[in-house]
């Protein structure tokens, strides 16, 4: 008779990822794992979680993303690396496959795949993806401003027909540079 342990030891950078996450504002965290409840109740009290669900099938995974989904006030997204994350990526707002080496299942159902095999990836994505967004907003609102006074400008004969077209598509041009800008980070490590 013999007994094997296996230690998978904790990754150094997933305490500060889920630090960088609050400072991002996601509200809550919620770890769901196949692995043990003695072992998983350890690493998420040790990263911060706000909730650890332990000895997960695939199928109990999918429930609490659905459940997730109804409770927020929000986006719920679903990382994972394994086939058994499949339908919980899915079924989330935002699917999130980690690693090249994951699952190909993992990869084709998620909306997003960081290929590489660090989570502090997901930190920066995000950041990333909200920078993007309120750059988009920005330059929407502002394009719509001025292409609205220069509407008005054509209205009361300020502008002609052709001075009103060549006004418009410098104020597209503008709002798409502006756009594509990148933001800056809010998170630096």
């Amino acid at each position: 008779q013999a007994v094997i342990g296996l230690d998978d030891p904790l990754r150094d950078d997933a305490k500060g990822t889920i630090q960088q996450l609050r400072k991002l504002g996601v509200e809550r965290i919620v770890m769901v794992s196949g692995d043990r409840k003695s072992t998983a109740d350890q690493v998420g009290a040790e990263v911060g979680v706000d909730q650890v669900f332990a000895e997960c099938t695939p199928e109990r995974k999918l429930e609490i993303v659905r459940a997730e989904m109804l409770a927020a006030s929000g986006s719920v997204v679903a990382v994972g690396d394994g086939i058994n994350d499949a339908p919980a990526l899915a079924a989330a707002s935002v699917g999130v496959a980690m690693g090249a080496r994951g699952a190909t299942a993992a990869s084709e159902a998620a909306d997003v795949v960081i290929v590489e095999d660090s989570i502090e990836h997901l930190a920066d994505a995000i950041d990333v993806a909200q920078g993007a967004r309120g750059r988009a907003l920005q330059a929407a609102g502002v394009g719509m401003t001025l292409a609205t006074a220069a509407m008005m400008l054509g209205a009361v004969g300020v502008f002609n027909a052709t001075a009103s077209a060549v006004t418009q598509e410098f104020i597209d041009a503008a709002a798409i540079l502006w756009a594509l800008v990148p933001p800056k980070s809010r998170i630096r490590k």
